[in-house]
């Protein structure tokens, strides 16, 4: 379910940039910022490298 909310230009011209560089659009961008940060929230002492993995191995598994 899909729901409008009012975002800061500056929060979505930074996801629009690296969205590019990742290939993704800004929505998408911007969940995957959610979901490193609620990663991260969880586990603490995850060091980004660890979480990027989890969120790799998740991608794998969704499209197999």
């Amino acid at each position: 379910m899909a729901t409008s909310v009012k975002l800061s230009e500056a929060l979505v011209e930074s996801a629009r940039c690296y969205g590019t560089i990742e290939y993704r659009s800004v929505p998408k961008q911007i969940e995957y910022w959610w979901q490193i940060g609620k990663i991260a929230a969880e586990n603490p002492a995850l060091p980004f490298s660890v979480i990027r993995e989890i969120l790799i191995a998740e991608w794998r598994s969704s499209i197999y």
